[in-house]
């Protein structure tokens, strides 16, 4: 049994995070913006706290003493292009002083290469109006490769996008980026948490679909 500290955790994939760890008997710390929001009380093997995860004080502060950290942050009122370089920057630091040694984070299929080599955003008929969001993810991405880090980070992202209404199968693959990819939000989690489990991809961006 390990313990798993989820940032962003009361997103759908954080959700579906936490809900896979707890199924496999792993004691998960869910770390939120704000307690309150999401019932302000912690229950069955799961400790909800708040947390920044642009602070790199408090990644260290909520980190403390676990296994592995993943991170399924988004923020609507911050400004991507600095907000998920600075969580990148913020997770390094915080989880070398706590001595967490493995980072999931939840990506995007849109930086992701295809077969043909090349990121889907650029893409013939790829929607280009959140192309802006897309390089903020990449740039956080960046950081993590550039990084002089004891950390072992792994970029996770669906292979094209989310089935919404996806069941869990616990079948999934490994795939290059496709725009007519899905995978549902609860086989993503089974993804994550094998990383957590079986440490398998390091320091890359990995891609995962239905199977």
């Amino acid at each position: 049994m390990s313990k798993i500290v989820v940032f962003g955790a009361g997103g759908r994939a954080g959700r579906a995070a936490v809900a896979e760890a707890r199924r496999r008997g792993h004691q998960v710390t869910a770390v939120v913006r704000d307690p309150s929001r999401h019932g302000g009380s912690s229950a069955d093997g799961v400790q909800l706290v708040a947390g920044d995860v642009t602070d790199g004080d408090s990644v260290a502060r909520v980190a403390a003493g676990h296994d592995a950290a993943i991170s399924a942050v988004y923020d609507a009122a911050a400004q991507p292009d600095t907000f998920y370089t600075v969580a990148a920057r913020a997770l390094l630091d915080g989880l070398a002083r706590a001595e967490v040694a493995r980072l999931l984070v939840v990506g995007l299929a849109s930086v992701l290469k295809t077969k043909h080599g090349v990121a889907l955003m650029d893409t013939p008929g790829y929607p280009q109006e959140y192309r802006s969001f897309y390089l903020a993810h990449a740039a956080g991405t960046q950081v993590l490769r550039t990084a002089a880090t004891g950390v072992d980070w792994l970029v996770v992202s669906p292979a094209g996008d989310f089935d919404h209404g996806g069941k869990r199968f616990e079948r999934y693959r490994t795939a290059m980026a496709d725009a007519a990819s899905r995978v549902s939000y609860a086989d993503f989690a089974v993804a994550l948490i094998d990383e957590v489990d079986t440490p398998t991809h390091h320091r890359t961006h990995l891609g995962v679909e239905a199977a």
